[in-house]
């Protein structure tokens, strides 16, 4: 059964999915019929070979340069930061956000060896410091814990300069929370980040 070990094995590796999880996958894949397995495995190898990064910045696209980035009714002067190309996604469901993004592929975390180096921040400081670039504000929209509050200082001090403006984007209460359910730390965040009505 080393066949099925392997499968198990490999849909274990995704992010969230454990042994059980692993399990009915390989499961579902085995007993569907030989055309949908087919569809699947061949989907994967497409998606393998044609998506790569955009050439600017540096979201999953199968060309070379992403929608986002080519679009010319986008606010070219507004740049959001985010860690992971899921990021863009969440931002764009908002409807909210219309400049083009940056994806850092990750965020610092000096306790697992992730440094300036191994994200794609050179990129991003090039981009911004580009001669004609006209970025006129950052919006720093990573997460909210440690590492990622690490991630927006160091960015918001080396991008810095008189012309762009650095922004973080708001934490705090959820629509529709109740104070009395809300943590502290996020309660506090809240008061601080308060904007005048």
């Amino acid at each position: 059964m080393r066949s099925w070990e392997r499968i198990i094995a490999a849909f274990k590796r995704f992010p969230g999915i454990g042994p059980k999880q692993a399990e009915r996958m390989a499961l579902h894949l085995l007993r569907a019929p030989a055309a949908e397995s087919d569809e699947f495995l061949d989907a994967a190898r497409e998606a393998r070979s044609q998506i790569r990064s955009c050439g600017r910045c540096f979201n999953y696209t199968d060309r070379e340069v992403c929608s986002i980035c080519s679009d010319p009714a986008r606010d070219h002067g507004l740049l959001c930061v985010v860690e992971d190309p899921q990021d863009v996604g969440a931002v764009e469901r908002t409807r909210s956000f219309r400049g083009v993004y940056h994806v850092l592929h990750g965020r610092l975390s000096p306790l697992d060896g992730i440094g300036p180096e191994r994200l794609r921040v050179a990129e991003l400081v090039e981009r911004v410091k580009k001669p004609g670039a006209a970025i006129r504000e950052i919006v720093l929209a990573t997460d909210a814990d440690t590492e990622g509050e690490a991630t927006a200082l160091y960015l918001a001090q080396l991008l810095r300069g008189p012309s762009v403006k650095m922004t973080r984007i708001a934490q705090g209460v959820p629509l529709g929370g109740d104070l009395d359910y809300i943590d502290e730390r996020t309660l506090g965040q809240a008061v601080t980040c308060r904007r005048e009505l």
